[in-house]
């Protein structure tokens, strides 16, 4: 299941930074005593009572020459749009204002979980001012204080206390899952409809002409698949430049979703650091990835081309060595004969299993081989005993005298010998250690 994602709305300089910051555990957004100072739209993550979630904090879109209510709205809007539940933060001391009413009357009309918080109220003076806020018709208000990191506990319980109405997919465990990911104009809707082999999402040159993640079942020889098309980066209007501060939200949720990443990359714009964080939180996901290269019809080659791009490609993905990449074009329809059967490649590596016995043998060869790490103080590690403990990532667990003695080198080392000898094509592998039980 994807983490819900929830967004903090309100009026500039009610503390909704403050309030981000206490509960990712962080200090990622700057915080100053000034109205809309938060230059850029932060997400984070948080956690409380078991419960995981994406957080957002809405202070840093901005709309250029746009009065300040009308910014406002915006954000409001996109919140209701990304959000399964908002927190409506106003400020306790200064009452209800206009601008609060606006933003309240969207938010109710939105049928989205809305828990209010009334900030700054942390002199108990100020309580009996909370009463006002009922007439707001968002239901019962929480008193918190976000300098002081009061009631935020029972702020977060109304938060997690909504995730309950989530809907989950109910797609078979059978059927594979496959998000694209990637920035506007990358063509991952072309990749879609050529796929398919109909015209099932809208294309158009201008970025972001998908408003929604779009949810595609198909059947190809007698397989079930979904894709899930993230394209919905942007939306038409006012709202155009601001929505791509969403993108990695959005991304975020499909990865979630899926069993197979195609990581889809303009072969004519080549990478840019938002391919890279992306594919990162793909990665540590735990899910299978595939690098696309699309539009490579339109790339003026030569022998070395296709090697060239391809050594860029895991110069700047080391993270991800594992990860296949493909070279295609969804307009000439080259080379998408082969995504398919690659991601159920993948996937099969995602799923895969490996017998504890030939599992145990490998890590003695390799012992054998290249022998255990010792530390400043001569003790040296001893590898007992092996065994997976799961899949979809495959992971794997070392009984050891002393995990702290599994210096990272000699992990990745038993890596490259499990991939030597297993076909983990495009799957991260996770190894962990556990001290042994004497």
């Amino acid at each position: 299941m994807p983490k819900p994602v929830v967004a903090i709305v309100g009026r500039p300089n009610v503390g909704k930074s403050t309030i981000f910051n206490r509960i990712v555990g962080e200090r990622i957004a700057i915080v100053e005593d000034k109205p809309g100072v938060t230059r850029d739209r932060i997400y984070g993550n948080g956690e409380w009572l078991n419960h995981e979630f994406h957080l957002i904090d809405t202070g840093g879109i901005e709309m250029a020459d746009e009065p300040l209510l009308n910014q406002m709205r915006y954000q409001a809007e996109l919140a209701i749009e990304e959000a399964d539940v908002i927190i409506f933060v106003v400020n306790g001391r200064d009452g209800i204002t206009a601008a609060d009413e606006e933003v309240s009357q969207l938010l109710f009309r939105s049928k989205k979980p809305i828990v209010l918080g009334v900030n700054k109220m942390d002199d108990p003076t100020l309580h009996e001012k909370m009463y006002e806020f009922y007439s707001l018709g968002i239901g019962d208000p929480v008193a918190i204080s976000g300098s002081h990191g009061l009631g935020l506990g029972d702020l977060l319980d109304e938060v997690t206390g909504r995730f309950e109405n989530i809907i989950e997919d109910d797609y078979d465990e059978e059927t594979v899952r496959i998000s694209l990911i990637g920035r506007p104009n990358v063509g991952k809707s072309s990749l879609v409809n050529a796929m398919l082999g109909e015209e099932r999402v809208i294309v158009s040159d201008i970025p972001g002409t998908t408003r929604d993640a779009i949810d595609t079942p198909f059947e190809r020889d007698g397989k079930d698949y979904v894709i899930i098309d993230t394209a919905g980066m942007r939306k038409k209007g006012k709202v155009y430049e601001t929505t791509e501060k969403y993108s990695v939200i959005r991304a975020m949720r499909a990865i979630e979703r899926s069993d197979v990443v195609l990581m889809v990359i303009n072969a004519e714009e080549g990478l840019i650091e938002q391919d890279k964080r992306i594919a990162g939180y793909a990665h540590e996901e735990g899910r299978a990835i595939i690098i696309v290269v699309n539009k490579w019809d339109v790339v003026e080659k030569d022998d070395k081309t296709l090697r060239e791009f391809e050594q860029k490609i895991r110069d700047e993905f080391l993270f991800m060595d594992y990860a296949p990449i493909l070279f295609v074009s969804a307009k000439t329809k080259q080379r998408l004969h082969k995504v398919l059967p690659l991601v159920e490649l993948v996937s099969e590596s995602h799923n895969q299993r490996v017998p504890t016995n030939v599992l145990n043998d490998l890590i003695v060869d390799a012992v054998t081989m290249n022998p255990t790490p010792t530390d400043h103080g001569g003790r040296r590690l001893r590898i007992n005993y092996a065994t997976q403990v799961a899949v979809a990532p495959p992971t794997f667990v070392l009984f050891v005298n002393d995990p702290e003695l599994l210096h990272f080198s000699y992990r990745r080392y038993l890596e490259n010998k499990v991939r030597d000898t297993f076909d983990f094509t495009g799957t991260p592998i996770n190894i962990y250690a556990r001290k042994k039980n004497d």
